[in-house]
C-alpha cells in the first residue's frame, strides 16, 4: 500500500502572492491526502463509481477516464469488474500525475487494463467507448469549452454506453451558497487545515476551477445530447451524474 503523504502546500504565510493551482509534482505528491481532507465523501463516491461502472462495461468493451489524475477512479472500476477484455484508458495532461499513476497502478498497466496517456482530453480520440467518466474535471475547463467536450462524448459513446461526470457545484439561491460553503469550510476544518490554508488554497483555485449550479450542468448535458439525465451521488457541494441515451 502506498504511504499517504500528508498535504502542507498551504501550510506556510509567504509574501509573495498566491500562485494558481496547477497539478505538478508537489500536488501529485499529497494528492491522495488532499483529496481525503477536501471533498466531503470523496473515498464512497470512487468506490460507488467503481460499482457504477458496471451497469455499462460489457467483456472487451472499453472505457475512458479524463482527467483521471493518479487513477483512483481507474483502480477502482477494475477492482470492482473483472469482465474478460475490458480496458480503460486514463489521460491526463499532468505530466506529473501521469508518472506517479504508472507508480501506483504498474500492475494492471502491466497486464494491459489500465492504459495512461499524458494528453489532452479535449483532443485525444475517443473511440469504442461504453463509458466515460469525468471526476472533478470538468471544472478545470473554461466554461465556454465544457459543452464541445460534453457533446462529442455523448456522441462517442456505443449503444448501451454512459457518462458518470462529478463537480464541486455552486447554487443560485443564497441562502444554500452560504450554507454549503460554510459546510465545506468546517469539513475542511475538522479534517486538520487551518484557517490560513484554507483561505490560501481558496485563492489558489479561485481562477482555475470555475463552479457552476446543478441546473446548469444538467441542462448542458441535455444540450450535448443525452436524452436521461439523473444525479445518483451529492455529499455537500459535490454531485455526481450518470447520463446515457
Amino acid at each position: 500500500m502506498t504511504h499517504k503523504v500528508r498535504d502542507t502546500l498551504y501550510a506556510t504565510e509567504t509574501n509573495a502572492a498566491v500562485a494558481d493551482f496547477v497539478f505538478d509534482d508537489a500536488v501529485a505528491r499529497v494528492f491522495p491526502d488532499m483529496l481525503d481532507r477536501s471533498v466531503p465523501g470523496y473515498a464512497e463516491l470512487v468506490r460507488l463509481i467503481g460499482l457504477l461502472a458496471g451497469s455499462f462495461l460489457t467483456p472487451s468493451s472499453c472505457g475512458y477516464d479524463l482527467g483521471c489524475s493518479l487513477g483512483a477512479v481507474s483502480a477502482s472500476i477494475l477492482t470492482q469488474n473483472h469482465l474478460p477484455g475490458v480496458r480503460l484508458i486514463a489521460i491526463d495532461q499532468s505530466p506529473a500525475m501521469i508518472a506517479r499513476l504508472h507508480e501506483v497502478l504498474a500492475a494492471p498497466i502491466a497486464q494491459g487494463r489500465l492504459i495512461p496517456h499524458c494528453a489532452d482530453i479535449e483532443q485525444y480520440p475517443i473511440t469504442d467507448a461504453k463509458l466515460c467518466v469525468l471526476n472533478l474535471t470538468l471544472q478545470f475547463l473554461p466554461v465556454e469549452r465544457r459543452l464541445p467536450l460534453l457533446s462529442r462524448l455523448c456522441h462517442s459513446l456505443l449503444p448501451g454506453g454512459g457518462l458518470i461526470l462529478t463537480e464541486k457545484v455552486c447554487w443560485d439561491q443564497p441562502p444554500f451558497e452560504q450554507l454549503m460553503t460554510r459546510l465545506h469550510t468546517d469539513f475542511k476544518r475538522s479534517n486538520g487545515y487551518s484557517e490560513l490554508e484554507i483561505s490560501r488554497k481558496r485563492a489558489a483555485l479561485e481562477q482555475v476551477l470555475r463552479p457552476e449550479t446543478p441546473e446548469q450542468h444538467e441542462a448542458r448535458l441535455y444540450a450535448a445530447g443525452f436524452v436521461q439525465v439523473m444525479r445518483w451521488f451529492q455529499c455537500a457541494n459535490f454531485i455526481s451524474w450518470v447520463a446515457w441515451n
